[in-house]
């Protein structure tokens, strides 16, 4: 059950735009309310190694194919009229793997970051990133930038991509600009809340995720989006990343159709049986 936000009686006049017209494409087709597709969708994408290793294949390979699933969960994305992606791609922690495997994939990032220019500009979708740019390779941060220069005046689904990423990084860079701007006298104490908090991480342009997929079993967030997954549904998957597919998304989809979203509040069946009673004491 989700709640619908209250309508603005002028809204049916106003033109959908490309997205909103997918959106309500794909509510149709999965039987679904509109309210029920989510918008914004992130995936911890794991398994890459494990399903290398189960074909006999190096690592490296797994990340290859990991890539292409990438780009045709994005195009999936772009097709269902999904707003944001935010895949989760290399942690800071993940410099702690073998040389010779981080080597290989920040050549694979490069690479990427240039062969998706054709798809991201013929779907009008923006390219953001979410990390920390100093210690990437000058490979790889050199692609990233060109690309999101390219795509930055796209208007359609945002594509963000955690590369160097670190949750709990995120909220400290945050908390020193938020003390730089006040000690500098320009941001008041009185103004730093929840909201300020938000507008200084770097998805201060992106609405929290509304769906939160991970991938090959795992039931741990593992520093990702610590803020802003606060009241994301979760839908975890035997799958491995290689291996999930449009049709293991929208399954995702129709799983967190059924949930009940309450953001703290009571559904209204609860509300209707009143209040629970005090537990009988001997």
């Amino acid at each position: 059950m989700h709640r619908r936000p209250p309508e603005d009686g002028r809204r049916q006049n106003v033109p959908m735009n490309a997205m909103d017209q997918k959106l309500v494409e794909t509510a149709r087709r999965l039987d679904l309310q509109i309210d029920q597709v989510p918008r914004n969708i992130a995936i911890i994408m794991d398994g890459n190694g494990r399903w290398a290793k189960r074909k006999s294949l190096p690592r490296y390979e797994g990340h290859r194919e990991g890539a292409k699933t990438a780009e045709k969960i994005a195009q999936c994305c772009v097709d269902l009229g999904m707003q944001s992606l935010t895949l989760y791609s290399f942690s800071m922690e993940n410099w702690k793997r073998p040389k010779a495997e981080v080597n290989a994939l920040m050549h694979l990032y490069a690479e990427y970051l240039v062969g998706i220019r054709p798809n991201l500009m013929r779907n009008n979708v923006r390219l953001i990133h979410l990390g920390r740019m100093a210690g990437l390779p000058e490979m790889v941060s050199s692609s990233l930038c060109e690309t999101m220069d390219m795509t930055r005046a796209n208007t359609g689904m945002v594509l963000a991509l955690a590369l160097n990423y670190s949750g709990r990084a995120e909220i400290v860079d945050a908390a020193r600009a938020i003390a730089k701007a006040h000690k500098e006298g320009r941001l008041p104490l009185d103004e730093i809340d929840e909201t300020c908090i938000s507008q200084h991480l770097y998805t201060a342009e992106m609405a929290d995720p509304d769906l939160l997929i991970r991938t090959a079993s795992e039931l741990r967030v593992s520093n990702f989006l610590l803020w802003q997954i606060s009241y994301s549904e979760f839908y975890v998957t035997d799958a491995l990343w290689p291996d999930f597919t449009e049709q293991s998304l929208e399954k995702a989809i129709l799983a967190y159709a059924h949930r009940d979203r309450r953001f703290g509040a009571i559904d209204a069946i609860a509300q209707s049986r009143g209040p629970v009673p005090d537990p009988v004491k001997p």
